[in-house]
């Protein structure tokens, strides 16, 4: 499975960067899933009332809602790491699948950061493939940085990385 990471701290751009990024591969035609880590505590917020929460408030460990096409699957256990997910991800056949956060992880990643003091907490990463900056950044640097505004220049790079992957 190719797998990207997409990291930084919040409010740098991880989401905006994601939708750019699936609709270039779908205009592709690349069949693409995503995973965003909620890393803000707690549960991702979900309607009260709606009957899949009601059966999980019952006690159901996995549920699932259809409707027109669309599945939405929920499963309750303690801890989910990356690699689970992806497990879940593996019979879909998927071309990419792009993930928000998860920052210790080892696949490849693009760091987005908005200043040279978030650059400094994050250059430890492993696999660091290309650095997008709200800020131009000093110094020695062993990966591609991108200006926030390029977008026009970092999505075709990303996808010609991605390329080379398959």
């Amino acid at each position: 499975m190719n797998v990207w990471q997409v990291v930084g701290d919040q409010h740098s751009g991880k989401t905006t960067l994601m939708e750019k990024w699936v609709a270039a591969a779908v205009r592709e035609g690349w069949r693409v899933g995503t995973v965003k880590h909620h890393g803000h505590g707690g549960e991702p917020a979900r309607p009260e009332g709606v009957d899949s929460v009601r059966h999980e408030r019952a006690g159901a460990v996995a549920t699932a809602v259809e409707g027109d096409g669309l599945l939405q699957l929920h499963l309750r256990r303690p801890l989910w790491r990356l690699d689970d997910v992806l497990a879940l991800y593996a019979p879909l056949r998927l071309d990419l699948v792009l993930v928000e956060g998860y920052k210790q992880d080892r696949y490849p990643k693009v760091v987005l950061v908005r200043s040279a003091k978030d650059w400094a907490s994050l250059q430890h990463l492993a696999d660091i493939r290309a650095v997008i900056a709200w800020e131009p950044l000093e110094g020695p640097l062993v990966h591609p940085v991108f200006s926030l505004a390029d977008d026009d220049e970092y999505i075709p790079w990303l996808m010609n990385e991605v390329r080379t992957r398959t």
